[in-house]
Parts: C-alpha cells; structure tokens; sequence
C-alpha cells in the first residue's frame, strides 16, 4: 500500500437509509422531529401528510405517540430534506419569518410563483432536496 492510500482517512459511509435496522431505530426519532417541524410551519394535515407521501388518514396514525412503525426510506429522505431546511432557515431568518417562509408565494423561478410548501408538495423529494439546496446556497453553505 503505498504511503499517500495510508495517509487518506476512510470517509464513513452516507446514510441512504436503505438498511431496515437504521429505518427502525431513526423512525421514532424523525417523526418526532417532522411532527414539531410541522407544528413550527402550521401545515395542515392535509399538506403534512402530502409532504410526507402518505394519505391523510396514515398521516394520523403516524401522529399518535407510540407508533414503532419504521419509515420508508422515501419518507426518512423527506423528513430529513425537510429538517434540513427548517434548520437552514433558522440560521437564516428570526424565528418567527424562518416559520412563515415555507408557506409565502415565491416569485423565484426554483418556486414557480408557488410557496415552497406548495412547490414541495408538487415536485417531490427532487423538488425538497432542490429547496434544501437553495436555502443553504442563500445562506451562504454552499
């Protein structure tokens, strides 16, 4: 092995949430976290369970303490795409404007004259990891 391969530290790996045992044990705690991220934001349940890809009545379910259910790895990407922005914002903006920001008309051609929430919940994760990104690029994190 030569000197420079010896020298590089091994990168631990991404988390892509494909493992069921890392499904389980972060399911508890990320729903907790996208529960309070949408009381911060004050969706409704209808575009709290649209966000998350699940019908209405399952995003109740979801809600009540004491669910072990683990998340897809669909809805862990979401849940941490959506985190990832309200954290950004926070840094960005006081608290108060970083909790109105999700749900404002947009006028920038990433929002399609859309609030984010709206042009999240019409796009998808592509479009969830595009508005992480353009939080963290204003920001200045990128």
């Amino acid at each position: 092995m030569s000197a420079l391969a010896q020298t590089v530290p091994t990168l631990p790996e991404r988390q892509d949430f494909s493992s069921e045992a890392d499904r389980a044990r972060l399911s508890k705690t990320a729903l907790k976290a996208y529960k309070r991220l949408v009381g911060q934001w004050g969706l409704t349940g209808l575009q709290a369970a649209a966000l998350l890809d699940v019908s209405t009545s399952t995003w109740e379910r979801l809600k009540q303490d004491g669910k072990d259910k683990a998340l897809s790895q669909d809805q862990l990407t979401r849940i941490s795409a959506l985190v990832g922005i309200y954290k950004g914002l926070h840094l960005l903006f006081a608290d108060d404007m970083a909790d109105r920001w999700p749900r404002l008309d947009n006028r920038g051609p990433l929002f399609g004259r859309l609030s984010p929430i709206d042009s999240m919940v019409k796009g998808g994760i592509p479009q969830m990891l595009d508005v992480r990104r353009y939080v963290d690029a204003v920001r200045g994190g990128l």
